[in-house]
């Protein structure tokens, strides 16, 4: 499903959960791979929304939302869809919310990036989760986790 583009070197294990994608491999094979992980990840959010919704009620932590969010330099368009995926500065993240303490009243209380697009006036690049060698899943959870036990609650 996804090829193996270039690993990112870091020494954070967050940052080892994601792969450069240089301009040259940005194509429509990519797009098809970037669809198919906002999919994936579409359904993990329907799916762990179920599983965990109680569990945050019970915590005091009401209205829990999972979601796919996309936009584009920061501004989320009502009818912005993965068909944009290519376009510069397009950004998808698997995004938790819900009333109750958070680590940051600002802006949603965790998000997991899935494809983020950027670049120059010519060039761009890209980054994109590695769920070839990262469970979204897994990840997903652990966000899930750390937000139930999350001090004050």
């Amino acid at each position: 499903m996804f090829r193996r583009f270039t690993r990112l070197e870091k020494e954070s294990d967050i940052d080892n959960r994601y792969i450069d994608v240089l301009q040259s491999d940005i194509n429509e094979g990519l797009k098809k791979e970037i669809i198919d992980l906002e999919q994936l990840a579409i359904k993990l959010c329907t799916d762990l929304h179920k599983d965990y919704v109680k569990r945050f009620e019970e915590r005091g932590k009401k209205n829990l939302s999972l979601w796919v969010a996309r936009d584009i330099d920061g501004d989320e368009f009502e009818n912005l869809t993965y068909e944009s995926c290519l376009e510069k500065e397009y950004r998808s993240q698997i995004s938790i919310d819900y009333d109750g303490p958070k680590f940051s009243e600002e802006f949603y209380a965790e998000t997991i990036y899935l494809w983020y697009y950027f670049g120059g006036y010519r060039k761009g690049s890209g980054t994109l989760f590695d769920f070839m060698n990262n469970d979204l899943k897994s990840a997903l959870e652990k966000k899930l986790l750390e937000l139930l036990d999350l001090d004050g609650c």
